[in-house]
């Protein structure tokens, strides 16, 4: 059975808990040491979170381009996206788990992980940061690309036709997750100051 299948035949015997953003539902399901699998979908896109004694464990990301598991489904789940939260046995969250287990877990958890860190208001500067990812020179268009900072994702978007995309930032050093069409995660080191404000990638 596809873990998806097997998630939709857990859910339809599970009571929903409630709807909350990421950061909201990483807080109830502390709080209350929660069992249960966490659920978003909108559009072509299915995030599932498996969380157990409050701890999310497992991570399952799907869209048109297919299915990522674990950390790499991490990456791609933002704080824009609203979970319906549903309570479930723990010997089944550990039947999801055991397909999805996510060791990297450190931005999605503790506070808001989607707030633009700040570091001293008056000295840190905001701008827009504009990255173009290119393979042998070509613009890449609709590809995922992710910031994060000190493990946590702050920001996440697809990149247009000229291969760009754009964010609101503080300045300071972040790391680049660029997810291509292929479903390869690529890692930059970047630092974004005033002086400059656009980079150009290349995969």
């Amino acid at each position: 059975m596809k873990i998806q299948d097997m998630i939709d035949t857990i859910l339809k015997g599970s009571q929903p808990l409630g709807i909350f953003p990421l950061p909201e539902l990483m807080r109830f399901a502390a709080k209350g040491s929660i069992n249960g699998i966490a659920v978003s979908a909108e559009n072509e896109k299915q995030q599932y979170l498996a969380i157990l004694a409050g701890e999310p464990e497992g991570a399952i990301f799907l869209d048109e381009k297919g299915t990522l598991y674990g950390d790499k489904a991490v990456m791609l789940i933002t704080g824009a996206d609203s979970f319906t939260l549903f309570d479930v046995k723990p010997e089944l969250v550990e039947a999801v788990v055991a397909g999805s287990r996510i060791f990297e877990k450190s931005h999605l958890k503790k506070g808001d992980p989607y707030e633009i860190p700040e570091f001293g208001k008056k000295s840190a500067g905001l701008g827009i940061f504009t990255l173009t990812i290119h393979r042998d020179d070509k613009p890449q268009n609709g590809v995922r690309v992710s910031i994060r900072k000190e493990g946590k994702i702050v920001g996440s978007d697809v990149t247009t036709g000229d291969g760009s995309v754009g964010f609101k930032m503080v300045y300071g050093k972040y790391d680049v997750i660029v997810q291509d069409r292929n479903q390869t995660l690529t890692t930059f080191h970047v630092r974004f100051e005033e002086s400059s404000p656009q980079r150009i990638l290349q995969l």
